[in-house]
């Protein structure tokens, strides 16, 4: 692992703001930091030992082949973001690459359950401005009530810590909770039940929630054929990567009632072209990749990083660190 250089101040180029510059020159007297949200990153390379980035600071449009001169004295790059599929092959040539996994757990396990909840208690259908439509509401829900989500099951397709955020909050509301992980070792999370295939997952669910990254192995995995497995009814939600699922083989499925509904945070692209039916389909919940957008986002990213320039400063191994053969 890479070492400070006995002697020279640690320089960080920070790109999360002034707030979270304070933070990190606070840390320790060895650190420097640059501060610069503008610049493209690499521009910069020759001026840092650790570059602190997102995706939204140029790199959705960086060059295809690494610049002149890239990685520059740049010994490690953390991003402030989970998934890495927006950052350029080249990005891994520094020594040692992490990421911000966790941090966004709890905004999106949030924004999920309001998925869930709009989905089974559309609360919108049943504002009313006067007595007359009070009494044919009242008369509408209450001949026909909408279901509970206890008893109800919520399928999740990977389990790491989003998926075990929201897995906790599913089972609080007394749901079943049907997980597909990579990994075989045992749940931290009790009272959640491990799948043996996506086929089980679509078939035996009520919502399946999508919390993987997207890999060679899962593009395009829920696609026609998994959703053909779908219990009659299910309700997608995708709030990892668009390129997991199949467009047209959704609105396919949509369209023959298959699918109830999707909500969908992610898509292949982003945005998706002027007039793409997702925009405008009944059963389809569009937002534009903010999940992640609640609380204290650049604190909460701040002090994950925080946590691993200490272990660097001190030569310890990085938390999180992010491995381009597995994908994550």
């Amino acid at each position: 692992m890479s070492e400070p250089v006995a002697g020279a101040p640690v320089v960080v180029l920070n790109q999360l703001g002034t707030a979270a510059g304070r933070d990190i020159a606070a840390l320790d007297p060895r650190v420097q930091v640059l501060d610069d949200p503008d610049s493209l990153p690499w521009t910069r390379a020759r001026e840092a030992d650790i570059l602190l980035t997102a995706p939204r600071h140029g790199w959705r449009e960086a060059p295809r082949t690494a610049p002149a001169g890239w990685p520059g004295r740049l010994r490690w790059v953390h991003a402030a973001s989970v998934g890495m599929d927006y950052f350029p092959p080249w990005l891994f040539e520094v020594p040692q690459v992490s990421c911000a996994r966790g941090v966004a757990a709890v905004p999106i396990a949030e924004f999920v359950f309001a998925a869930l909840l709009a989905h089974s208690r559309p609360l919108s259908d049943c504002q009313v401005t006067g007595p007359a439509p009070w009494r044919s509401t009242f008369g509408r829900v209450s001949a026909a009530p909408p279901a509970l989500l206890a008893g109800q099951t919520l399928g999740l397709v990977g389990f790491g810590a989003i998926g075990q955020a929201v897995a906790r909050r599913a089972l609080a509301f007394d749901m079943r909770v049907l997980a597909l992980r990579r990994s075989q070792a045992p749940s931290d999370v009790g009272g959640v039940q491990a799948a043996a295939s996506l086929h089980e997952v679509m078939a035996e669910s009520d919502h399946v929630v999508l919390a993987l990254p997207i890999t060679p192995a899962t593009h395009h995995m829920i696609d026609a054929a998994a959703l053909a497995q779908a219990r009659a009814g299910l309700h997608l939600i995708n709030i990892a990567r668009g390129a997991l699922v199949d467009h047209d083989a959704l609105l396919a499925a949509l369209d023959v009632g298959r699918l109830s509904a999707a909500t969908l945070d992610v898509t292949e692209p982003e945005p998706l072209p002027p007039g793409h039916a997702l925009y405008t389909h009944p059963r389809v919940r569009l937002t534009p990749h903010i999940a992640w957008a609640a609380g204290d986002v650049v604190g909460t990213s701040t002090r994950k990083f925080l946590g691993n320039l200490a272990r660097f400063l001190d030569s310890q191994a990085l938390d999180d660190v992010f491995d381009p053969v597995r994908g994550y």
